[in-house]
């Protein structure tokens, strides 16, 4: 059974910095994009960032320059820096992955507070 194991939430000031790793296991198949959403209370879930295998990464408009996504293939892991945060990133994050076959898979989500 897949599952996808998140941690690296918590609370953090303005300006300050977390980050969140998430990793994948019990798949028989290779990861292909994997990238972290966001949830915040009263919106719809939002694409934050998204890396390739290959490492070619997306990141949304209101993230850029702040938060870096990675990879290591060998872990099945999944980073996401954030540096700069804003009260507007308080949300839960989520992971989610992509594998061979397309099929997909998310973590439990875990929640960011960015105090002001």
């Amino acid at each position: 059974q897949v599952q996808l194991v998140e941690s690296g939430g918590g609370l953090a000031q303005a300006g300050g910095s977390l980050t969140l790793s998430c990793t994948v296991s019990g798949s028989d198949f290779r990861t292909n994009r994997m990238g972290w959403y966001r949830q915040a209370p009263g919106k719809q879930r939002e694409l934050v960032a998204s890396i390739s295998r290959a490492s070619n990464t997306y990141y949304t408009e209101s993230v850029k320059g702040r938060f870096t996504i990675a990879r290591d293939n060998a872990k099945n892991t999944v980073y996401l820096q954030m540096n700069n945060l804003k009260p507007e990133d308080t949300a839960v994050y989520f992971c989610k992955v992509v594998v061979l076959g397309g099929y997909e898979y998310w973590g439990q989500g875990t929640q960011v507070t960015v105090s002001s």
